[in-house]
């Protein structure tokens, strides 16, 4: 499977960013697949980014790629999370890179995106991973069994992350929650962060952060059953100021105030949560703690790996293709690869997870990262001159769907 165009030989002429963006925005998204324009190569979104788009010949079909390549070696470039300003919310990437200025973008993680299962419970839109965006931890994974998305590859886990540290360097990671809730009697463990669904038994931490989405789904299916029915034995207690403030027997919603924690219980963590009165004492802790890395991340996004050290995972799907999104690195985590695939009718044939984790690596990827794709897919960028980024790829059915967070390029000079 290989490119065809540029260094991979000719084929499906590229489009100038110009071009791209005139014909691909607006009513161009739900229309044509990516027009015969200019034969060109690589064209330059801003200093250290660039753009092209190839087709894929598949099992399945040819599939069009859009390809977003990010230097970032050059100091005038950097990376960091889009995201909508709540873990449990969710916005267009277009809109998302307009509001932080950013030049380019491509989507995130899978996320809660229906609930069929429970009936009455609303989706809370959260994603599935950890996330932290500029150095601040957002939320951390959900039970593996609670995942939306394709099956997990062997040997891998929601918690897997790709990241940027603050050295500018890109890595595949895990981030695993380290937290606790100290109250007068037990020093309790703390089984979840701003997280769609909690462990059976345990404590959740939700803060700030969360968004003012109900917090019942948390309590909804099991570590291994995503579907289960929600438990019926839950507890809340809220904290302010390193006290109790209220209680209650089931979860609640609305906006959590600026240095308050709620804490929601399940089973074993309800029956703790219900030996505290208001006005006792709590201290909650809560970190991310990485199992590669030593240099702190700025940004992580939740997704799962398909290509390490230059070979793709053993055991990838190669039978379902899809429309798909995925970042690769290379140079030592100092070139990254942003790959959304077009949904256009003609290409919605897609990748298998075995095929992306190859075309990864034939366009030099080290390591691969399956992001969300389907009707999720977005790659957008910036004309020179423009004040808002448009779409380049044809997201599936026409047009984009909002998704809980996505990778933001920014670039200055």
């Amino acid at each position: 499977m290989r490119p065809r165009d540029g260094r991979f030989g000719a084929g499906r002429p590229v489009l100038t960013l110009l071009t791209a963006l005139g014909l691909l925005a607006g009513a161009g998204l739900a229309g044509a697949p990516p027009a015969e324009a200019l034969r060109a190569g690589a064209i330059d979104v801003a200093p250290g980014v660039t753009y092209r788009e190839f087709d894929l010949p598949a099992a399945h079909g040819t599939a069009h790629a859009h390809l977003l390549t990010v230097d970032l070696r050059d100091p005038r470039v950097r990376v960091g999370l889009l995201h909508p300003g709540a873990v449990a919310a969710r916005a267009r990437v277009s809109l998302m890179a307009d509001l932080r200025s950013a030049v380019a973008g491509i989507n995130g993680d899978f996320f809660n995106i229906t609930e069929t299962q429970h009936p009455g419970v609303a989706a809370t839109g959260a994603s599935v991973g950890p996330a932290i965006a500029d150095g601040r931890a957002l939320k951390a994974a959900v039970p593996d069994g609670q995942r939306f998305g394709p099956a997990l590859p062997p040997g891998t886990t929601a918690e897997a992350v790709f990241g940027v540290g603050v050295d500018r360097r890109a890595r595949r990671d895990r981030l695993t929650l380290d937290g606790s809730v100290r109250t007068p009697t037990a020093r309790l463990p703390l089984g979840g962060l701003n997280q769609y669904a909690l462990p059976v038994g345990s404590v959740g931490a939700f803060t700030q952060a969360w968004g003012s989405v109900s917090r019942v789904r948390a309590t909804c299916g099991t570590d291994t059953d995503r579907a289960a029915p929600c438990s019926t034995d839950t507890h809340e207690v809220t904290v302010r100021g390193g006290r109790v403030v209220s209680v209650s027997g089931t979860p609640g919603s609305g906006p959590v105030t600026p240095g308050t924690t709620v804490l929601l219980g399940r089973e074993e963590g309800a029956r703790h949560l219900r030996a505290l009165d208001v006005g006792d004492r709590v201290r909650v802790r809560h970190r991310l703690v990485p199992a590669v890395s030593r240099v702190p991340y700025r940004l992580a996004v939740g997704g799962y790996p398909v290509l390490v050290g230059g070979l793709p995972l053993p055991g990838l799907d190669d039978t379902a293709s899809a429309v798909r999104t995925a970042v690769g690195t290379a140079g030592g985590g100092r070139r990254l690869l942003l790959l959304a695939l077009d949904g256009a009718p003609e290409y919605r044939a897609g990748l298998t997870v075995a095929e992306l984790a190859a075309a990864l690596r034939e366009l030099g990827a080290v390591d691969g990262f399956s992001l969300d794709g389907g009707g999720s897919s977005t790659l957008v960028a910036r004309a020179p001159g423009a004040s808002v980024v448009s779409v380049l790829n044809h997201p599936t059915g026409g047009a984009e769907r909002p998704v809980p967070n996505g990778i933001g390029v920014f670039a200055t000079g």
